[in-house]
């Protein structure tokens, strides 16, 4: 069976302490228990977190949703995107079944980026490798105000959103988004591994979002 893998990179520096990090860890549930209602992503879809604040972790690896267990988040430190979008094309390598003559593999990869601030080491370094990646789509968040804009449009190109601020209500209403917009894309992939819709084309954000023009 053709896997759909998800990778979620979650912004967990100093900035996200307190109610948003609190929020992206309600998300997080939420999301899964949204998908697991969805039978068509119960089928397919695999999900691994990546977080990124002064270290970067995988602290889920590509996990089927009937075994996965929504992690317990911290929040401090720097916001090494840098070296968070370095982990995701690693991971990606490893854990992703590439295509070969005799068989096809999974399903180009998911990718939805959340942050709320500066990177604090070098994007454009890690991004030759991560744009060499073929993806099936990628999606980047600016949480609030102090997002970098113009790195997440280097990194995710037009489809970078935007949340007016970090509280609970926002966080929730971009987790709705994205199991929204896994759900969808799993009804577009065939079971018998065939696709049946466009995959790179996502719904419309909620009125809570913005979908930024460059």
């Amino acid at each position: 069976m053709r896997r759909l893998p998800i990778y979620l990179l979650l912004d967990t520096s100093g900035s996200m302490s307190g109610e948003p990090i609190e929020a992206v860890k309600n998300g997080v549930k939420t999301l899964h228990s949204a998908l697991r209602k969805e039978p068509q992503a119960m089928e397919i879809a695999y999900i691994s977190i990546i977080t990124f604040d002064s270290d970067v972790r995988q602290v889920v690896p590509l996990t089927e949703l009937m075994n996965f267990t929504p992690p317990n988040l911290n929040a401090g430190g720097g916001t090494s995107l840098g070296e968070a979008l370095d982990l995701l094309v690693k991971c990606a390598g490893r854990e992703v079944v590439k295509t070969t003559p005799q068989a096809k593999g999974d399903w180009k990869p998911l990718v939805f980026l959340m942050t709320d601030g500066m990177p604090t080491d070098d994007v454009n370094r890690a991004l030759p490798a991560f744009k060499a990646y073929k993806w099936g789509v990628v999606v980047a968040c600016a949480a609030g105000g102090q997002a970098d804009t113009l790195v997440l449009q280097n990194i995710a190109g037009e489809n970078v959103i935007k949340l007016a601020t970090c509280d609970t209500k926002s966080i929730a209403a971009y987790f709705k988004y994205v199991s929204t917009s896994i759900a969808v894309s799993s009804k577009r992939l065939d079971a018998g591994g065939q696709e049946i819709g466009n995959i790179s084309e996502l719904p419309p954000p909620p009125p809570e979002i913005s979908l930024l023009k460059f």
